[in-house]
């Protein structure tokens, strides 16, 4: 009996006290001046979104029977050479559940290839966006002429809508930024891709209007998840539609990404003018700003007037798309209505063809002009 006593109270005083002493190691949301310094210490952050040519989705990139290193090694490269130092890269909670052991040690794998090439990475832990369905296993084909017909949600419907999940959720999150959250190959963890995003549009066997009624409290909680294990990176979630002129236009989900964000992030595919409005719009929260989407060519997005723009606003600039593959993302949005049956007269998204070829040489050009004159520019201040 005196054991049994003795073991509650080593219990209790664990619970006290280790919890206790565990609160006060789990870091708070960035104060605006930790958050400038950390953004002051990056070079001009340029890259892009980033899966090989040979996935067509986050799951086939990162498991292990599709992990394609060699494809990554020449496609990080290739990115490299026009100037870019970072890739927005997408991760997926089942290859967690699946086999975690082996997911952190492709995505350490991973992370020395992007060393290698001088590289850091954002790592996106959940995404609302394409198919509600994931599946492990071997990923379907893409569906000819498609934009992004087989690219999958990290939580899918079912996780999404059963509260019971929420502990692999959470042991997902946590697992993965504890083991990295140290790791100075991580540029920044983007917690949840477009969260209020509901592709109602795109797959007609449900429609779940009142999505943001599960996503908004599970986006809390995967802030405080990723937060508990005191990363040394910046979190951020991405706002990306309606008006973000003031306080009174943003929805709950909104609010809560801008005010769990170290650093604020914002996705924008339309005009040049668009483009610097928005950012106006953001500069009252005097954070760092990284657009870590943009560039749609025939949405009227193009390297030529948004990238200056963020140099000019020193805005961390990822297009979508980096080479021409499985993700189809030359074709439009409106592939999923419109039917299409060759290449579209103006690639969307994607900057190289699959040999390595630029789409455009002129935008290759410029991305090597403007992220130069930015590294010679950094060099020379700290001389000084």
């Amino acid at each position: 009996m005196k054991i049994i006593q003795l073991s509650l109270l080593c219990c209790l005083f664990v619970l006290l006290f280790g919890t206790s002493t565990h609160a006060q190691d789990v870091r708070t949301v960035w104060s605006t001046a930790k958050a400038k310094k950390w953004y002051h210490e990056q070079p001009w952050l340029v890259g892009c979104n980033f899966i090989p040519s040979t996935a067509i989705n986050q799951l086939e990139m990162w498991q292990q029977g599709s992990f394609d290193t060699a494809t990554i090694n020449r496609e990080l490269k290739w990115a490299s050479n026009i100037g870019m130092n970072t890739v927005r890269v997408f991760l997926h909670d089942l290859l967690w559940q699946d086999d975690s052991i082996g997911f952190l040690k492709r995505i350490n794998i991973f992370l020395d290839i992007s060393a290698r090439h001088h590289i850091r990475p954002m790592l996106v832990l959940f995404d609302a966006c394409w198919d509600p369905f994931p599946k492990l296993g071997v990923q379907r084909s893409p569906k000819p002429f498609v934009h992004n017909s087989g690219w999958v949600q990290s939580p899918g419907y079912s996780a999404l809508i059963d509260s019971t999940q929420q502990i692999r959720l959470k042991n997902y999150v946590v697992g993965v930024v504890k083991r990295f959250g140290k790791d100075k190959r991580i540029l920044a963890w983007d917690v949840w891709n477009e969260p209020d995003n509901t592709n109602n549009s795109s797959y007609g066997t449900i429609e779940l209007r009142d999505k943001e009624r599960y996503v908004l409290p599970l986006l809390e909680k995967a802030f405080i998840w990723a937060r508990s294990v005191s990363p040394v990176q910046p979190l951020t979630s991405g706002i990306w539609r309606g008006d973000w002129s003031g306080e009174q236009n943003l929805t709950s989900l909104q609010k809560l990404q801008l005010s769990q964000s170290d650093v604020i992030s914002f996705h924008n595919y339309d005009s040049g003018k668009e483009f610097e409005k928005r950012v106006k719009w953001l500069i009252r929260y005097d954070r760092p700003l990284l657009c870590t989407e943009y560039m749609a060519r025939g949405n009227g997005s193009y390297f030529e007037e948004i990238l200056p723009l963020c140099q000019k606003y020193s805005i961390a600039a990822y297009n979508w798309g980096l080479v021409d593959g499985k993700t189809q993302t030359k074709y439009p949005w409106d592939s999923w209505k419109k039917e299409y049956s060759a290449e579209p007269p103006i690639w969307f998204h994607e900057i190289f063809y699959a040999d390595g070829q630029p789409y455009k040489k002129q935008e290759i050009d410029l991305i090597k002009e403007l992220t130069a004159k930015k590294s010679e520019k950094k060099k020379t201040a700290v001389l000084k």
